[in-house]
């Protein structure tokens, strides 16, 4: 595996080109800001080798974000960008730091009998189920025993996340895995490869399982999933992991630890 540093350096060319295809890039002092569809949007982030950030830039990028009708969001790692926490605190945002990981050397996980995984095509016409668990799985991040049903997101803007999906799933920028048992989506998650100079590159992200579902194994079984298809051609695949507890799941399946990422949106008012 290549050091820390070059690693790094790969992740942070992978977040500047990843929004390229979709969004226009306006700038907010040291900050990137991307100006996409809200239905799919890109966090701000500070520019690779510009100066250190400010409480002022930050201010600017919300507002950028705002006027877009976009979430104010900001993400960076800390080892290359130290000085922005503390920034998006002093400019009211919450922030988090987060694990990052590379899939090192992945092994194969058994799922529990009965669980199949499938590769989603774009037009498969179960995918709003698909989104509906990751929905329902990151609104109940503490696991919630009596939510059973996935009712499906009816609405317009449900249906413009679906239809930029099946864009990027249709032209192979985002790889979804779904677990299917007893005929019905358990936990899905995806990979977005990006090429960069002829480096693929590849981040997993959406691991979701259903509340009641978890503890099984089934988001480790996506995760090596995931990580199996996006070797097969990508050089790095990455991860951020929503806290330590589910880093080391991550860990034991064949990923390594190598930095952290900073993710801060904008709090309410009143929060």
């Amino acid at each position: 595996m290549p050091s820390h540093p070059g690693l790094l350096e790969c992740i942070e060319r992978y977040f500047a080109a990843a929004p390229l295809p979709d969004a226009r890039i306006e700038t907010a002092g040291a900050l990137d800001v991307p100006i996409a569809d809200p239905a799919w949007p890109f966090p701000a982030r500070p520019r690779r080798d510009g100066d250190p950030v400010t409480v002022d830039d930050i201010r600017a990028a919300v507002a950028l974000q705002q006027a877009a009708g976009l979430p104010a969001a900001l993400e960076w790692v800390p080892e290359c960008a130290p000085e922005v926490g503390a920034a998006a605190r002093a400019a009211g945002m919450t922030v988090e730091e987060l694990p990052l990981l590379v899939a090192d050397d992945p092994v194969d996980v058994v799922l529990p009998a009965g669980v199949r995984l499938f590769l989603v095509g774009g037009d498969d016409p179960e995918l709003p189920h698909y989104q509906q668990v990751a929905t329902l799985a990151f609104a109940h991040p503490g696991g919630a025993a009596d939510v059973e049903e996935v009712l499906l997101d009816d609405s317009a803007e449900a249906a413009r996340r679906t239809a930029v999906l099946r864009e990027r799933i249709a032209d192979g920028r985002t790889v979804m895995i779904v677990a299917i048992e007893h005929g019905k989506p358990v936990a899905v998650g995806w990979h977005q490869p990006v090429d960069i100079d002829g480096t693929e590159v590849s981040e997993i992200v959406g691991i979701a399982t259903l509340p009641r579902l978890r503890g099984r194994g089934l988001g480790a079984g996506i995760a090596s999933a995931l990580a199996a298809h996006a070797r097969e051609t990508a050089d790095l695949v990455f991860l951020v992991a929503g806290d330590d507890d589910v880093a080391r799941v991550y860990e034991r399946i064949g990923f390594a630890r190598i930095a952290t990422t900073g993710v801060a949106e904008l709090q309410a008012p009143g929060e």
